[in-house]
């Protein structure tokens, strides 16, 4: 079965497309399944589409009217995604897509008091069916969230898979997801996974780089600002007080918390305690958030006291970020899920891609010790294709052995 994947994450920048095919391994499923990630892509979303989600997300309050809108728009967009994919995709010689598992743009993570009480996806899935004639699995963080999880993270049933060669070796090890929001799974021998949403990986960088006037950009390009800034102390510890990173896992959070509104609270309430105080630079002030995702990651992964390191997402490209986790962390082994077969800006559109395998398979897509959910689940609700198809494969009793590799070239 081949299922397409895709996402747009926390950083609200473009759409991620995998495309999947799941066999089994030497024509037997009980040999375990091979899944090849055939096709993969990212999509900017257009900059007035972007500037309008932007614009909507919290600490903004908007109307019913927007979020219609929205939902509207973006599933549109989702839907041209969609059909650029699958026509590389069979220009490329490779077979037809059966199954789409679209995980949508979260515009709300609704928590209070460390529970998460609801989640809401924009991008209808029903413009996505209609574009590519196919059905489309969405909603897949809901059934977690209303057995008792945090409705993530979700991406843990595809770390297991990947991070099970080092706890072979009797390792214990983590993936760390640099996005906009930094989250992690640890996996040991002998011990149930967890997993957990640490604090803001991008979301403040990019917040404040998209709101200044001095760089076009909308992100810390190759980590170049910060390297010219100096970390500011007073800000940092103001940042690292934040009550969220004391909570104990599993926990979640988003842009509910880290946005650009937050930043600002944190330095006017530094200017009022010190008048005197001198304006910090733009680059200073990223520089300084650079830090703060560099020490709160390195304070979860210390605390978990792992000894290898994968990391994949839109961090990783952040070469003065990267190497300052590195240091913080001597002694932990570090590389990328691209050194495991799955590059590190495919990495969540194939996880959602093996979400939408599993729930076609009666499997469920959720790990209870990494999200809090009372037991496991399958996950995601189904929009039929136009002709009312909707894809069935062999139901398993359990998740079978599954190995990744990459075979197709990713396209911009």
């Amino acid at each position: 079965m081949r299922v397409l994947g895709m996402i747009s994450g926390t950083s609200h920048d473009g759409i991620d497309v995998a495309i999947v095919n799941f066999a089994p391994t030497d024509g037997d499923v009980a040999g375990g399944v091979h899944a090849q990630i055939e096709h993969s892509a990212s999509t900017p979303y257009p900059t007035a589409l972007r500037e309008r989600l932007i614009a909507a997300l919290p600490p903004a309050r908007v109307g019913v009217d927007t979020i219609c809108e929205l939902d509207a728009e973006i599933g549109q967009e989702f839907a041209r995604a969609v059909v650029a994919a699958i026509t590389a995709h069979r220009d490329a010689g490779y077979g037809p897509v059966d199954l789409i598992c679209s995980h949508g743009q979260t515009v709300f993570h609704w928590v209070e008091g460390g529970l998460a009480r609801g989640t809401l996806q924009l991008g209808q899935p029903a413009w996505i069916a209609e574009s590519s004639g196919m059905p489309v699995l969405s909603d897949v963080r809901s059934a977690d969230l209303a057995a008792g999880g945090q409705g993530a993270p979700l991406v843990p049933i595809l770390d297991r898979i990947l991070l099970r060669p080092f706890v072979d070796l009797g390792l214990r090890a983590a993936a760390l997801n640099l996005g906009g929001i930094s989250n992690v799974t640890v996996i040991a021998e002998d011990e149930d996974p967890i997993a957990w949403d640490i604090g803001p990986a991008n979301a403040l960088i990019d917040a404040v780089v998209t709101d200044s006037a001095e760089t076009p950009d909308t992100f810390d390009v190759d980590g170049t600002l910060a390297s010219a800034g100096t970390v500011d102390p007073a800000l940092l510890a103001s940042l690292l007080a934040e009550p969220y990173y004391a909570l104990p896992a599993p926990k979640s959070s988003g842009k509910e918390l880290f946005h650009l509104a937050y930043v600002r609270e944190h330095l006017s309430r530094l200017r009022s305690g010190n008048s005197e105080r001198a304006e910090l630079s733009f680059a200073d002030l990223v520089a300084t958030l650079t830090e703060l995702t560099a020490r709160t990651v390195a304070d979860a992964i210390r605390a978990a006291d792992v000894g290898v390191l994968v990391s994949s997402g839109g961090g990783v490209r952040n070469p003065v970020l990267m190497r300052r986790i590195a240091e913080l962390l001597p002694g932990v082994r570090m590389s990328t899920t691209g050194d495991l077969g799955v590059d590190s800006d495919t990495k969540e559109a194939v996880a959602f891609a093996l979400i939408g395998w599993a729930t076609a398979h009666g499997l469920p897509g959720n790990v209870p010790s990494c999200t809090g959910a009372a037991g496991e689940r399958v996950l995601g609700r189904i929009e039929p294709g136009p002709g009312g198809t909707i894809p069935r494969g062999e139901e398993f009793t359990s998740m079978p052995e599954l190995s990744f590799e990459t075979i197709g070239r990713r396209s911009a």
